[in-house]
């Protein structure tokens, strides 16, 4: 991976029928799971959804999550809060930032829908797919082959740059 991938990685919301295939998602997940994490407690699940009817269900239950409808794999990135407390979100989010930055290497597109913490999007989501307590669920992440460009950028902005002290 190049730092061109990292450039290239953008929120993608329209995916072509072609389905993400066992070994690409293996991949992103082992991606994922290479992420750091606090005392290296890796509080992180995946729950992987492929069901057509499940994926329409999220898109029901999620306020921004209407790509669902044509994507064909989501990845529901969830973590435990028992064995690392509220380092879960630092070491879901790094798992999250690899399984994008993974895609975007493979040529898939993503979307991160948020859910944490939001308790409105959390009672939404954990009934669809059946995520015990106290597991929590920090987002939810469209896959699916790109059926849109977008150019790859830098957001780079001097501005919020501080040097030695604020």
């Amino acid at each position: 991976m190049s730092l061109e991938t990292i450039f290239a990685r953008r929120s993608i919301r329209k995916y072509t029928a072609e389905p993400v295939t066992e070994e690409e998602e293996k991949t992103l997940l082992e991606a994922a799971m290479a992420a750091p994490s606090a005392s290296n407690r890796k509080p992180w699940h995946f729950l992987v959804v492929r069901d057509r009817k499940t994926l329409d269900a999220l898109a029901e239950a999620h306020p921004h999550a209407a790509m669902l409808k044509t994507a064909t794999l989501c990845v529901a990135v969830c973590g435990d809060p028992e064995p690392s407390g509220e380092y879960w979100i630092q070491d879901c989010s790094a798992a999250t930032e690899n399984l994008l930055l993974a895609a975007a290497a493979l040529g898939l597109g993503t979307c991160w829908l948020g859910v944490h913490p939001r308790p409105e999007r959390k009672d939404a989501v954990r009934p669809v797919l059946g995520v015990p307590e106290p597991m929590e669920i920090l987002n939810l992440i469209a896959v699916g082959r790109p059926d849109e460009t977008k150019e790859p950028r830098t957001q780079f902005d001097a501005a919020r740059v501080h040097r030695e002290r604020w």
